[in-house]
């Protein structure tokens, strides 16, 4: 398996986008990643914007984000709480620093303008956000997927197939690319 030796955090917090958060998750548990789910409070269970559950393994407090290789940052409406939390920041902010591979789709963008990591950066998201995502210091492309080193970025959920085998690939080689 691809992955076996790599750890990934994946965010939620209500009315995120469900394929977004599940399809990532689940293709990389299949390469053989462990794949915890992190949110506000431990043992909750968030719902999706379509109903779908995920439970969180561990609280943003909590975790030892420190001892992971990546986060997974999904959209919907959940960024928008996401981008709220300072702890949430630190995270995006650390995983960015160290080179780790950060992972965001759709509305992601704004989780990762809000933490203030995109200046000089290549990425894509929903056209909806272009210019935040501009105004953040970012160049914007309309694409499937857009790699800039340890960032992977995607549009919106039938651009699924094109981020999970760039995401792939990313996390494969490591944090040795930028």
């Amino acid at each position: 398996m691809r992955l076996s030796n790599k750890r990934i955090l994946a965010f939620v917090e209500d009315d995120f986008e469900d394929l977004e958060l599940w399809y990532p998750v689940l293709r990389l548990r299949e390469e053989g990643a462990t794949v915890h789910i992190v949110g506000k409070e431990e043992n909750k269970s968030y719902k999706g914007k379509y109903g779908v559950p995920a439970v969180a393994d561990y609280s943003y407090d909590d975790v030892n984000f420190y001892e992971y290789d990546g986060v997974l940052v999904p959209g919907g409406w959940a960024p928008d709480k996401l981008r709220r939390d300072e702890k949430v920041l630190e995270i995006v902010q650390y995983m960015d620093n160290q080179k780790q591979v950060i992972g965001q789709i759709c509305h992601a963008g704004w989780v990762l303008i809000s933490a203030g990591i995109l200046n000089n950066k290549v990425v894509t998201s929903t056209p909806g956000i272009k210019d935040d995502m501009r105004n953040a210091g970012a160049e914007w492309r309309d694409e499937s997927v857009t790699v800039d080193g340890h960032l992977v970025s995607s549009r919106r959920p039938p651009d699924l197939p094109d981020y999970l085998r760039e995401l792939i690939s990313v996390l494969e080689k490591g944090s040795s690319q930028d």
